[in-house]
């Protein structure tokens, strides 16, 4: 009966600890203004039609450090999501990453007019209609998307810079399987080749094990329509591949008997076995969002880190936090479920001394992979550890340095 007892002394420097925040809240509350009333004659049309954001939250995807958005031709290069004002595991769709579309402009579809063909080496070619594809039995699942050129440099000032091309989203579609079955696929097939609308087909090549494994044709976005940025009215969702193999605006996919050489496969292949193993599969990867850089602790006290991880192999299982620049580690918890090929939140219960630091995170999957170190990757490529040259997608353990000030900075700087 004992053993069940709380810990009163834990309970209570714990309760200390929430009466310091408690109190500094209620100096606080004194200060605020009065709470303005919104009135019905303040709303508009708009508002009531689809739902606006509060003003006060002004969270913004910015362009890459290396390149604007929109450019002088009105073109968009990659758009990170600002992971550093996030909560829970889900990006809102309007905060999604964007990647670069293949051609001047985002295709502008009329989802009645729009086309699914499946075909090649096939026993029954079918094209699906989106009101054939939505009679059919569906799945809701929650994947994350994560671009290769998604990796920190001793330049980048945020952890939107960082690390902001990624996302994950609840995505609501058919199985690929289910409609491959359908089609009936033909001994002696092992790819197959999905292709978008875009004005460049952007088209990708992908094993067909792995289509008939997990792959998802998605025409839903955390609960409503993809958004026309992300592939509307249809996208290919191939979980836990980098985001090249998302096929956007997904209007056919051929059943073929060989890996075929495509547009987006231009670049993102290698003859280097030791290479091409990075090249589909995202690694294990995690980063603390808070505190992270350009933002800053207003003393020494009680903080809560908090951070995504991920990974191609599977479901997070776990995630380790390091306060003393990777000497020490320590177990952090996962706050959110930790679906397969999903971002995973995680909190860590920290009290800064008020002393320079150096903040790590690193994850293990399903499989027993560990995020690695740059020190790492750098032994396994023979290569000095502030020249190594980053294969894939970077999956390395990410530092951030806390001043004496509280200021956040780049650790890699």
């Amino acid at each position: 009966m004992d053993s069940k007892r709380p810990n009163r002394r834990g309970f209570l420097k714990g309760g200390a600890a929430l009466a310091g925040l408690a109190a500094g809240a209620a100096q606080s509350a004194k200060a605020q203004p009065p709470v303005t009333v919104l009135r019905a004659k303040g709303v508009s049309k708009e508002q009531v039609a689809y739902g606006d954001r509060s003003r006060h939250e002004t969270s913004i995807r910015t362009p890459v450090a290396e390149r604007t958005s929109p450019d002088a031709f009105g073109l968009v290069f990659h758009v990170n999501a600002p992971l550093q004002d996030l909560v829970g595991s889900i990006t809102p769709s309007s905060l999604h990453y964007v990647a670069t579309h293949r051609g001047a402009f985002v295709p502008d579809i009329d989802p009645k007019e729009h086309r699914l063909m499946i075909h090649g080496m096939v026993d029954r070619p079918l094209i699906f209609t989106m009101d054939d594809l939505k009679r059919l039995p569906f799945v809701t699942r929650q994947h994350f998307i994560e671009c290769a050129g998604n990796r920190a440099k001793p330049t980048h000032m945020t952890v939107q810079d960082t690390h902001g091309l990624t996302s994950s989203s609840e995505w609501t579609g058919v199985l690929l399987s289910d409609l491959l079955k359908e089609a009936g696929v033909q001994k002696g097939a092992s790819w197959i080749v999905a292709e978008g609308a875009e004005e460049v087909k952007g088209a990708s090549s992908i094993p067909l094990g792995k289509a008939m494994d997990d792959c998802l044709v998605a025409y839903g976005q955390n609960g409503e329509a993809i958004r026309p940025q992300q592939g509307y009215p249809l996208r290919l969702l191939v979980p836990g591949f980098e985001g090249i193999f998302q096929t956007k605006y997904l209007r056919r996919i051929k059943v073929v008997e060989q890996y075929y050489m495509t547009y987006n496969d231009y670049g993102h292949i290698s003859e280097d076995p030791r290479t091409a193993a990075l090249g589909n599969q995202i690694g294990p990867k995690s980063v603390i969002t808070f505190p992270s850089g350009g933002q800053k602790l207003p003393g020494p006290g009680f903080y809560e880190i908090s951070g995504l991880a991920w990974s191609g192999g599977g479901a997070i299982r776990r995630v380790e936090v390091s306060t003393d620049g990777g000497k020490t580690w320590k177990d952090a918890e996962l706050r959110t479920p930790s679906y397969p090929m999903a971002h995973t939140r995680f909190g860590f219960h920290w009290k800064w001394d008020g002393k320079e630091c150096e903040l790590q995170s690193r994850c293990t999957d399903e499989l027993g992979t560990v995020q690695p170190t740059r020190a790492q990757v750098a032994k396994y490529w023979n290569e000095p550890v502030d020249k190594v040259r980053v294969r894939g997608t970077d999956n390395t353990v990410f530092p951030w340095r806390i001043a004496s000030d509280g200021s956040v900075r780049n650790g890699l700087a």
